[in-house]
């Protein structure tokens, strides 16, 4: 149906072209009316189909643009959305790190502290203990100074097994 309203124009067209010129007539050419009259009256039935036609292959162009331009924004759309995410969940990644970093730099910090807290409070004990086995050694040396000065004059027996004395290095050690 397309064809056919172009091949009538074209034949139109070649019926003028080919027309026989008026003398003196400049631009002007006889045709056979009735030739020309079925032409136009074949164009005009068939350019109402014709125009319908294009209107729906225009509407239907414009849908289809429609429809891709909706496809287009959604696309658009959830890829924004998914950078919007993606930047959220870096976000929210890099936060954890520096939380992270600091818990782990308050850790090392707290370890520290409870390691030299540790090392005085054991130091201390030590120390303390250190005191209380001199405190004992100058009581037990006070002991044997004053059982030996009240037992100076008793005799020792003369089977008794010497006894072995123990110096506070001895003791330290």
């Amino acid at each position: 149906m397309e064809n056919e309203v172009l091949e009538l124009v074209e034949m139109l067209y070649t019926m003028v072209t080919e027309a026989w010129g008026v003398p003196l007539g400049n631009e002007k050419c006889i045709v056979e009316r009735d030739k020309v009259l079925n032409l136009l009256d074949e164009i005009k039935a068939q350019l109402p189909a014709e125009v319908a036609e294009a209107r729906r292959l225009v509407n239907a162009r414009d849908e289809f643009i429609n429809n891709a331009k909706r496809e287009a924004d959604s696309i658009r759309k959830a890829a924004e959305d998914r950078a919007r995410m993606m930047v959220d969940e870096q976000e929210i990644v890099l936060a954890a790190k520096t939380r992270s970093n600091e818990v782990l730099t308050q850790a090392e910090s707290r370890t520290k502290e409870l390691y030299r807290v540790a090392n005085e409070y054991v130091d201390d004990a030590l120390r303390r203990t250190e005191e209380a086995i001199n405190s004992a050694l100058s009581e037990v040396r006070q002991s044997r100074s004053n059982f030996r000065a009240a037992a100076g004059g008793i005799q020792k027996p003369a089977s008794a097994a010497p006894v072995e004395r123990i110096s506070e290095d001895d003791l330290l050690d």
